[in-house]
C-alpha cells in the first residue's frame, strides 16, 4: 500500500488532473440522460406497475375465492340430494371474468378540398379518441368507473360423489351443473367417490 501511495505522490499534477477528469467523464457518460422529470416519470411507472401487479394479485385472489365458494356451494347442494351422498367439486375457469369501464369517446372528421388549374383533390381525416372515466373515492383516489362486470367463464366441472355408480344420478348431477353454470355436458365429469 505504501508503494502505491509513493507512486501517486511522484506523478505530476497534470497527470492526476487528467485522470480525475477522465473518471468524471466516465461518470457523466454512465449517468442516464434527461432531467429530474425523467427520473420522476420512471418512478411513477414503477409505482404504477407495482400497483398494477398488486391489483392483478388481488383479482386472482378474488377469482380464486369465488371459484372456491362456487365449488363449496355446489358440493353442499348436491350432497343434499337423495342418493348422491358426500360430494367433492372442482371447477376450472377459462377466463377470470372482465370489468367493462365507462369511456368518453370523441370522433371528428376533417374534410379538405383543393383545386388547381387542371386537377382537384379532396381528403378526409377521421380522428377518434377515447378517455376512461374515473370516479373519485372519499379518500381522493380515483378508480375507473365500472359499468358492467362479466362473470368468469367456466371451462370444466368435476364432481366426485358417493352415489355416482347410479347412471340416473350421474345424469341428474350433469343436468344440475348444466343448469347452474351453463356448461355443456361434455365439459362435466361425474366420478364415483371411494
Amino acid at each position: 500500500m505504501q508503494q502505491w501511495f509513493n507512486k501517486w505522490k511522484n506523478r505530476k499534477r497534470d497527470q492526476i488532473v487528467i485522470l480525475l477528469l477522465f473518471g468524471l467523464l466516465l461518470v457523466v457518460l454512465a449517468w442516464p440522460a434527461g432531467s429530474g422529470e425523467a427520473e420522476n416519470s420512471l418512478g411513477a411507472v414503477g409505482e404504477e406497475s407495482g400497483s398494477d401487479s398488486s391489483e392483478i394479485l388481488s383479482l386472482e385472489e378474488d377469482t380464486e375465492n369465488r371459484t372456491t365458494e362456487m365449488e363449496e356451494r355446489l358440493a353442499r347442494i348436491l350432497s343434499q340430494v337423495e342418493g348422491i351422498g358426500q360430494t367433492c367439486v372442482m371447477i376450472t375457469l377459462k377466463s377470470d371474468g372482465r370489468k367493462i369501464v365507462e369511456k368518453d369517446t370523441e370522433q371528428s372528421e376533417e374534410k379538405s378540398e383543393s383545386t388547381e388549374e387542371n386537377s382537384s383533390s379532396s381528403s378526409e381525416q377521421s380522428v377518434y379518441s377515447e378517455d376512461t372515466i374515473y370516479e373519485r373515492d372519499s379518500d381522493g383516489s380515483e378508480t375507473p368507473f365500472v359499468t358492467e362486470e362479466l362473470a368468469p367463464e367456466i371451462q370444466g366441472v368435476l364432481v366426485i360423489a358417493q352415489g355416482a355408480d347410479d347412471s340416473l344420478l350421474v345424469a341428474e348431477i350433469t343436468e344440475a351443473v348444466m343448469a347452474l353454470f351453463g356448461v355443456e355436458a361434455h365439459k362435466i365429469k361425474v366420478m364415483k367417490m371411494e
